[in-house]
Order: structure tokens, then sequence, then C-alpha cells
């Protein structure tokens, strides 16, 4: 049998393998648990955050200002009766009200931020149809001048009452309409079924005209064809902007972040809603073996009760 010559590298490579396999099975596993981690206070960290530089400033506002100079054919799309999505990485909040207060200054724009936890959606509709009253009067043929001097007040209508009249026969059709501006169309206040079917309704009225930015990648699924291409008749534009959503995601908790009780409810909240159906049945209540219902959730009473009733 010959001698084989074992090379160092190759030696202290196989000793450190049969090391690292020994202490693997010697070894103890961590003890240390999720509950355990020290989570920095969400105001600290908002506040590092804020202090991050900012990066590739001058491509930035190169692609913003290629933005701008696509502002009339926007505005040519919402007369021709479309409506304006806007989509693509970063806070699109700046764009659009640049947008509004520049190449809509004919219309009159309600401003509604979907980013917020909750929206009166009829206390839009009321604002609208407000505008859109004074408009009317302003015209001096109007057919429905009549109507309009016996006009009810509009926070006593109903919804319907009132997305009624934003889609009325009024006379100068072309002339009088309401802008509804929505940051965030699929911000957590407006995401459910109800509230988009509503403003899918308010979008088709004659008298209105929609732009809304989405940042959601399943956005589009809160709507079925109908609404996206007779209600809400979405023109899609891909913008990027890569600018933060600092706005936005102050009325987002920070889930690696520390801030008691109302943060744990809001931090449960937002992963119960992302769980898919099968997933959510995991935390559904089950029998211990005396017969009664136990379920261990890491929260204290407090947030608990405050989650059940959010």
């Amino acid at each position: 049998m010959e001698d084989h010559d074992i090379d160092e590298e190759e030696f202290e490579f196989s000793r450190n393998y049969f090391l690292a396999k020994e202490s693997g099975k010697s070894g103890k596993k961590s003890a240390r648990k999720i509950s355990e981690i020290d989570l920095v206070d969400e105001q600290d960290l908002r506040a590092e955050v804020s202090n991050i530089e900012p990066k590739h400033e001058k491509e930035i506002a190169s692609l913003i200002n290629s933005y701008k100079s696509l502002y009339n054919e926007w505005v040519f799309e919402l007369r021709y009766g479309f409506g304006l999505l806007m989509y693509g990485f970063g806070s699109k909040k700046t764009l659009l009200e640049d947008f509004a207060s520049t190449a809509l200054t004919e219309y009159n724009v309600i401003v509604v931020n979907g980013y917020l936890q909750s929206i009166n959606l009829k206390q839009v509709a009321m604002a609208m149809a407000e505008v859109l009253w004074d408009q009317l009067k302003m015209q001096p043929r109007s057919t429905s001048g009549g109507l309009l001097k016996d006009q009810q007040p509009f926070n006593s209508r109903s919804m319907a009452d009132l997305i009624a009249f934003l889609d009325g026969p009024h006379a100068a059709e072309d002339e009088c309409l309401v802008c509804l501006l929505v940051h965030n169309i699929d911000g957590p206040g407006l995401r459910d079924s109800e509230t988009q079917h509503l403003l899918a309704r308010i979008a088709a009225c004659s008298h209105v005209r929609i732009v809304a930015s989405i940042d959601h990648v399943n956005a589009p699924l809160l709507w079925d064809k109908k609404m996206v291409h007779v209600e809400f008749n979405w023109c899609w534009h891909h913008v990027p902007t890569f600018a933060p959503y600092m706005i936005e995601g102050v009325f987002h908790p920070l889930i690696l972040a520390h801030g008691g009780t109302s943060q744990s409810v809001k931090t449960a909240s937002i992963v119960l809603q992302s769980l898919t159906p099968n997933a959510q049945s995991v935390f559904k209540m089950r029998r211990h073996s005396d017969g009664q219902d136990c379920l261990y959730i890491p929260l204290s009473k407090d947030a608990l009760e405050k989650l059940l009733l959010d």
C-alpha cells in the first residue's frame, strides 16, 4: 500500500468539518424566545429612520421631472372620462398633489388620505356634492335651476341621493366637474369591499373624475371587471418615485418597535389580516384535556380585549 501525503490545508479543512459536526450534536439549543427580544421604542426608531440620508437625489429629481412632462396627457385622459391610477415603488403623495395644484386648477379637487385608519366616505360624498352645487349655481343656463333652489341640505341626504346628485343630468356637464384625489386607495381605511364599491359608484358619476394611487401588491384584487373597466375606468400609469413613505408610514405601526398595549394590538391586527383563511384557523380556540377551550396568546388581557373590539 502506497503512502499518500495529506496536504496541510486539506487536513485543517477535515479537522474543522468534524469539529463542527461534533459541536453541533453536543451543543445546547438556544433558550431565547422572541418575546425576550429587547425591542427599540417606536419613537426612537422613527427618529433614526428620519435621519437616514437620501441617495441618488439627482436621478430621482430627473425622474420626477419626466413625470411632470406627462401632466397634460393625464389631464386629457381625465377629460375623456378615464380614472388615473398611479402605481410603482415609492410615495406618490407629493407627485399627485403637485399634479393637482399645477394641472388641475380648473377642477375642484377633494383629497382623501386613504392611509388613515378610518375614513367617513359619506362626508367625502357630501363635500363633493356641495362643491358641485356651488359650480352649478354659477351656471346661467342650468336646466336644473329650479331644482337647485329647493335642494335639501346634503347632510340630511342618503348616500344613494348624494351619488344620484353627482350623476345628475345637469347642464354644462363638461364644465362642472369635481376631481376626487385618493392617496392610497388600497389603504386600511378604504380596503373593505363595501367601501370600494361605493368609491367605484362615485367615480362613475358624470360630474366626477378620480385620480388615485396604490401601493399594495395585491390591490387589483379589490375590484372586479366592471369596477376596473366601467366604473373606475382606470388608465394605469407606472410612476415609481423611490420617495420614502414618511407621512403614510406614521399611521402604520412598526412591527420591530416597542409601543405598549396599543402597539401590540395594531401589530397583531396587521399579522392576522395578512394571513390566509387556513392560517387564521390556527388561532381558533382549542379544547384542553379537561374539555375547556384554551389558547395561548402572548398578549396582555387589555391588549386582547382591544384586539377583539377592533
